[in-house]
Order: structure tokens, then C-alpha cells, then sequence
């Protein structure tokens, strides 16, 4: 049996009838949205940067289309706010300057004119910020490839990186994958510097405070730290070494790259099935001289589109979303079946459950750089066989657990993902979500680093998610790899009782994973380290009866655990309860009653605000299929208990 925890019956508690009717039509709703190849596929939808970058990167392809942009722009300016600027996320008190800055001038490439209202106060949002000179690193290097920005203002990223081996202390292999891919990717580009000029009515010059030619161009060290500084120092010295005649090993680093690059395309076109990467290395290879009707570039460009491609485009308007998820949708949605009570061998279940043994990772990745154990993980994506990882594998191994399909092909694929799986785990105890021990934190401090997280440390999550899998196959703390993980997640706990959030916004989001996983594996849910989680997540519902937390408590202590309610993080809070064993509790029933109050028509959740996370403030995601799958789990779950307490 699972870990301890209150079993008195339930005293406080919630009309039966009402709950059945909104667990099926939950469930309803859910089986709707299957795909008929059988899996969930949801919109993951980010900020206009990547609309916006789409444009751009049409534009140094050297294939601008027009219409293409024209949607782009009136996509974009549909998300602008009411003081000119766009936001990384729905509901920010406050805009970005990167993110206005690349959304103003693909406006301008789509058609819009300057002299509109909304351009109007875009720029002058801009100016007031700084304008281009205070813009991150990243729109600066888009910029440098349209000819808006100098190559000499942004930072050296030196080819010979690919270079070194994995195992040397600085390699390529210290960043995490997503990084990885692009700083590759970007060594190509950085160092043949191409330009590609806009036309003379889509420059800039107006964003410029105190004019292009008196513009700051410098480096700005983005940390304030002793180690930054020594990376601008470095930066300058490279620069130094850039104007010598003889550069021995700057071909066959070029050469490494691309092949490295080419060697790391996907199925369906990707890079790490993510759009960063993506689009720096066609720049690279396009940049290498590689033409367009090369194979490699062709099958590059068609990956955007297509019925699994990342465009989505609608009579007037075109936008693009940063990844696909849907194994991870997939595997959230059986869980959340199972969870209400739907039997392993229904129709759908099996046929959800035989995808995702077909989308079983059976080949080697970057990830055995610090890991050479045999392959059988999942990725988050449709193709992304270079780089699976831990999460979706945890939770893709519950759901096959569950289905009811054949046995001998459900036993060998739980027995590889498993053993791929428990081979993550890093030294410290915990899991990163794409490598093992990947914690060198200089490379935070380098100048190219002003956005976005640069490693794949271990985090509480991740790490929670794995232990709840295992904790449900029968291992407790007993077994080495489980003790290791929960020696991991009691550190990890914050002075306030809760778990960080890596993957999801934010608190809310790690001890909503945290509580079930100590209970699959046997934790007595009654310890004072659980019940301060317990306290914790009590002293944040809110008065409606849900849970809350906005994107600023990863900065902002005020607002951990801390906003206006949401499906998705009411059903994470009420998960943790009901594991902690405060099912009879009145906060518990009000946390119910709020799901249920706001179960739409069509039986699942209406959610406009961001509770995904890519990089913390930075980059961040809304999940379309959040709303539907966790507050099912968490109204299955209190059935279940109610159940079993009578």
C-alpha cells in the first residue's frame, strides 16, 4: 500500500451525483479531443517572439513570402497590450523590450505601417525602454543577420567548441540540450557573420534613442558577477585573436559543425523538435553554402508546416508555436483517464497506450556523453529521437502501466524505459528532464547567456515524477534509487514548506508533484516536513475555493503560491492534498467545488493564463490541454478516496 496517511471518513464533503456527472462529462470532453491515429495533441502556445523570429528567419533564408507575413502581423498585433508593448506571457503587470522590439519591426516586414496608433506607441514604448540598445543578446544576433545591428555587438561564440571532447570541463556538452543545439548551431553563424539586409522601409533607425550613428554598440555584462566579467574579458581577447591572418583550426572546426548539425536533423525536419535550434541551423548550413533545394534544407523548411508541422494557420492569420507535446499530452491524458476511473482496456486507452510504445526512443543520444546506458526513453515531441527525457518518459510509463495491451510488448517497453530512466538519475539523487549531472553553472556567466536557462540541473519535479512512477511499481524507501530520490526532495524543499517549480508555474506546480510522489512510496504523509507542504498550499487558496500562482513568484516572493485561480493549479494543489490524506477537508471540498462550478459546457476547463514554464520568466507556455487533464485527475482522485473511505 501507498504511504500513510489520514483515513477517517470523509466529513466535509461534496453531492455525489454532481461529481459523476462532472468526472463523465470530463471524460467526454477529453475523448473529443483524441486524435484518431490515437494520441492528444494540444496547442502549445508561447509569446509573439517566435511568430515574429519566423518572419525573420524567412528573410535570411532568402524565401520572404508576403502573405505569409501579412498573417504574421495581424496574428502579432492581436496579442499587442494597451501601452504599446507585448508581454512573455497573458496577464504580465508588465511588456518586454525584446519581445516588443522583435513583434514592431515583423509588423513593419508584414505591411503595417508606422504611422498607425498601435505602431506609434509601440515605438514609442521602445524608446522609453532604451530602445535597441537595451535589447537582449538574441534579438541582437537577428538584427546582426538583417543588417540592423553590428556583428561586433554581440558575443564571440568561437567554433572550436565542437571541438572539445565531453569530457573536458568545458565542452559543449556543459550546456543543456536545447542550448547545446543552438550554440552549435550559432558558432556557425556568429562566426561567418552573414548579413542579409532589409529593405529600406522595414529599418529601424527610429528605435535608436539618440540615433543609429551615436548608438552604444558595447557588450553589457548582464550578470554583474566576478565570472561574467572574466567572460567579457575572454570575449575581448577572442576578438583580439579574430583579426590574426592565421586561424589553423577554424575549417575543420566549421567542418566538425556542420557535421555535427547535420548529423543531429530529425524525422520530421527539427532540431531538438524545438524552434530555436531549428532555425539557427538552417541559417548555419544555409550560411555554409548550402541551397535551398539541398535535401537537408528542404526537409528543414517543410517540418514547419503541415498536419504535424508547427504552423497554424487560419484564414488571416499565421503563427508558430515554439514545440509540439503531444507524448507528453498523451501520456497526461491516460493518466487522467485512469485517474476517473476509465478501465485499461478501453478502446481509447489501448489505442492511446500502442502510440506511445511506437514513439519509444530505441537509439542513442547526446545524453550518453554522461550517460552510457542502452536507450528506451520518450521524447515530448512527434520526432526528437536525439534527445528524450525523464518527465515524459515517467509519466508515459504510467500510462502504458495502466493500459491493458499486449503483454509481452507492455512488459519490454516499461522494462527498457525503466532501466533508461532509473540510468538518469544524477549524482545528487535527483533527475534533470534531458541529461544526467548537468550542473556546471559557469556557463550562466558567459555573454551570450542574457535569456533563458543554459543548463538541465536535477529539480524537484522532474524528480517527483520519477518517484511517484517507481512508487506505484512497488519500490519504497527501501530500494537505493528511491532513498537517493527522496534524500534529493527533502533538501530541495524551500523555507516556506514548498518545492520549486522548474516545468511549471512555479510552487504550486513542484508541490503538487512533490506530495503524490512521497506517498506512491510510502512516506508517512503525516511527517512535519509534509504537513508544512500541507500548511503551505492551505494558506494560499483563495477565496473562491482555487488555487493560484502568478509568473512573477519566481522572482517575487509575494507572489508564491500565490494568484487568481486556475484550473490547472487548483487541480496540482488539490493532487497534493488529497495525497497528503486531507480528502475530508473543507479547503479540499471547496477546491472541488471551484472545478466544478467551472466545468465549461463542453465538459472541460476555460484557461487564458501561462502555467507552463520553458525558462523561468524568460520563455514561458500555456499548455492548451492543462485545463482539461489535471482537474480530472484531481476529481477522479477525490472520488477514489471518498470511495474507499465508505
Amino acid at each position: 500500500m501507498p504511504g500513510k496517511r489520514l483515513a477517517e471518513p470523509c466529513t466535509v464533503g461534496v453531492d455525489s451525483d454532481r461529481l459523476n456527472r462532472a468526472i463523465d462529462r470530463a471524460v467526454q470532453h477529453l475523448r473529443d479531443l483524441r486524435d484518431p491515429e490515437g494520441f492528444w495533441w494540444a496547442e502549445l502556445e508561447s509569446n509573439v517572439t517566435i511568430t515574429a523570429e519566423h518572419v525573420f528567419f524567412r528573410h535570411v533564408m532568402d524565401m520572404f513570402d508576403p502573405s505569409e507575413a501579412k498573417k504574421a502581423a495581424t496574428y502579432i498585433l492581436s496579442q499587442q497590450r494597451d501601452d504599446g508593448m507585448w508581454s512573455n506571457w497573458h496577464g504580465s503587470d508588465d511588456g518586454d523590450l525584446s519581445t516588443t522590439l522583435e513583434a514592431y519591426l515583423a509588423l513593419k516586414m508584414g505591411g503595417v505601417s508606422p504611422d498607425t496608433p498601435e505602431m506609434t506607441r509601440a515605438r514609442e514604448a521602445i524608446l522609453s525602454r532604451g530602445g535597441v540598445e537595451r535589447a537582449r543578446v538574441f534579438t541582437k544576433i537577428w538584427l546582426a543577420m538583417m543588417g540592423e545591428w553590428p556583428w561586433k555587438g554581440v558575443p564571440i561564440v568561437p567554433p572550436g567548441l565542437v571541438l572539445l571532447p565531453s569530457w573536458f570541463p568545458i565542452s559543449i556538452y556543459s550546456f543543456g540540450c536545447w542550448a547545446r543545439q543552438t550554440v552549435a548551431a550559432l558558432a556557425v553563424v556568429m562566426t561567418l557573420r552573414p548579413i542579409v539586409p532589409l529593405s529600406e522601409i522595414h529599418r529601424i533607425d527610429e528605435l535608436f534613442p539618440n540615433g543609429r550613428e551615436n548608438a552604444d554598440f558595447g557588450i553589457r555584462d548582464a550578470k554583474g558577477t566576478l565570472l561574467s566579467r572574466t567572460f567579457l574579458w575572454l570575449d575581448h581577447v577572442l576578438r583580439v585573436l579574430e583579426r590574426v591572418p592565421w586561424k589553423p583550426l577554424r575549417k575543420t572546426a566549421l567542418r566538425k559543425a556542420e557535421r555535427w548539425i547535420v548529423d543531429r536533423q530529425e524525422a520530421d525536419g527539427s532540431w531538438g523538435g524545438i524552434q530555436p535550434p531549428w532555425v539557427y541551423s538552417l541559417i548555419a548550413l544555409r550560411t555554409l553554402g548550402y541551397p535551398l533545394d539541398h535535401p537537408v534544407i528542404e526537409k528543414g523548411i517543410a517540418g514547419f508546416y503541415g498536419p504535424k508541422g508547427f504552423a497554424i494557420e487560419e484564414e488571416d492569420t499565421f503563427r508558430l508555436q515554439s514545440c509540439l507535446s503531444p507524448v507528453w499530452d498523451t501520456g497526461l491524458a491516460l493518466v487522467a483517464l485512469e485517474d476517473a476511473g476509465v478501465p485499461g482496456d478501453d478502446p481509447d486507452v489501448v489505442a492511446a497506450a500502442s502510440w506511445l510504445v511506437d514513439e519509444q526512443i530505441l537509439r542513442g543520444g547526446d545524453w550518453q556523453a554522461r550517460c552510457p546506458a542502452d536507450p528506451g526513453g520518450w521524447a515530448f515531441e512527434f520526432a526528437n529521437d536525439v534527445y528524450p527525457d525523464t518527465d515524459d518518459t515517467a509519466v508515459v510509463l504510467m500510462a502504458i502501466r495502466y493500459s491493458e495491451l499486449d503483454a509481452e510488448a507492455k512488459r519490454r517497453s516499461i522494462a527498457l524505459g525503466e532501466r533508461w530512466m532509473v540510468a538518469m538519475q544524477s549524482s545528487n539523487g535527483g533527475w534533470g528532464a534531458f541529461d544526467r549531472n548537468n550542473t556546471q553553472t559557469w556557463t550562466r556567466q558567459i555573454p551570450f547567456a542574457d535569456f533563458g536557462e543554459m543548463i538541465d540541473p536535477p529539480s524537484a519535479d522532474v524528480t517527483a515524477h520519477i518517484l511517484e512512477y517507481l512508487g506505484r511499481t512497488g519500490r519504497r524507501a527501501d530500494d537505493p534509487v528511491v532513498r537517493r530520490g527522496l534524500a534529493y526532495l527533502k533538501k530541495e524543499q524551500e523555507h516556506d514548506g514548498a518545492w520549486y517549480g522548474r516545468w511549471g508555474v512555479n510552487t504550486i506546480y513542484g508541490t503538487g508533484a512533490v506530495l503524490p510522489a512521497l506517498h506512491a512510496v510510502g512516506e508517512d504523509m503525516t511527517a512535519p516536513y509534509v504537513q508544512r507542504a500541507v500548511s503551505w498550499l492551505l494558506d494560499r487558496q483563495n477565496p473562491d475555493g482555487g488555487w493560484g500562482e502568478r509568473i512573477e513568484g519566481y522572482h517575487d516572493e509575494r507572489w508564491r503560491g500565490r494568484g487568481p485561480s486556475t484550473a490547472s493549479q487548483t487541480g496540482w494543489a488539490l493532487l497534493a492534498l488529497l495525497a497528503a490524506g486531507r480528502a475530508a477537508d473543507a479547503a479540499t471540498a471547496r477546491g472541488i467545488d471551484y472545478l466544478m462550478t467551472r466545468q465549461a459546457v463542453h465538459g472541460g476547463w476555460d484557461e487564458a493564463a501561462f502555467t507552463g514554464t520553458g525558462f523561468p520568466t524568460d520563455f514561458m507556455i500555456r499548455y492548451h490541454i492543462y485545463r482539461d487533464v489535471f482537474p480530472l485527475m484531481a476529481l477522479g482522485r477525490y472520488r477514489s478516496i471518498l470511495g474507499e473511505a465508505s
